[in-house]
């Protein structure tokens, strides 16, 4: 593909995301946020049109050694419709590649931290970088290749100090890498602070 060609069709993509995006049919959604921002009550918001939907909770499932982190669950189980089915996977790109039905994915932030715990980042376990990339790679080939809408919720960040620990490091720069390639890939980026939405700018800088 010769440079000419390479800018017409990314001239042609630009367009149709602007066109989806003002008629109102985005096909791929990135909502970005903090902890309690309302990320994820906007993103339900977004599917509401929508009479089935399949929620992918990509996260450690709840567990009795973690009250805290079930009651989270609880509390975002007892918001959704009654009509929406959930799957609890870490395997996000064969669900969005087999998806016949509306996805909303809750969160990117919790699917990478299980991930890097199933490729044995946290010990350090040889080969674990190509692991990730792998699984990384995977999904967004998935992202971009989706035939039903589709909303990815995903914590920013990007805002905060930085992490104390290796751990905390890690985890930050994959996410943030990995936010930077989903929204390049979007049909709309929104960033929600304080319960509040703000759209994101259609030209990415990276």
């Amino acid at each position: 593909m010769t440079k000419l060609t390479q800018r017409l069709a990314s001239s042609f993509e630009t367009a149709a995301r602007l066109l989806r995006r003002y008629s109102g049919d985005e096909a791929k959604v990135l909502v970005l946020g903090g902890v309690r921002s309302g990320k994820s009550r906007h993103a339900e918001r977004l599917m509401n049109r929508h009479p089935e939907v399949v929620y992918v909770a990509p996260g450690y499932p709840a567990s009795d050694d973690d009250p805290e982190w079930a009651a989270r669950i609880a509390l975002h189980q007892a918001r959704r419709p009654a009509n929406w089915r959930t799957v609890e996977t870490s395997d996000l790109a064969a669900t969005v590649r087999r998806a016949s039905r509306p996805l909303l994915i809750d969160c990117l932030g919790t699917w990478v931290s299980r991930v890097l715990g199933e490729v044995g980042a946290w010990e350090q376990a040889n080969g674990w970088e190509l692991r990730l990339d792998d699984r990384l790679e995977d999904f967004l080939a998935a992202w971009v290749n989706a035939h039903v809408p589709i909303v990815a919720v995903s914590n920013e960040v990007g805002m905060g100090v930085v992490p104390a620990t290796v751990s905390g490091r890690v985890f930050r720069d994959v996410l943030g890498a990995l936010n930077n390639r989903v929204a390049a890939e979007s049909d709309s980026v929104q960033l929600v602070v304080a319960g509040r939405v703000l759209r994101l700018g259609e030209r990415a800088l990276l």
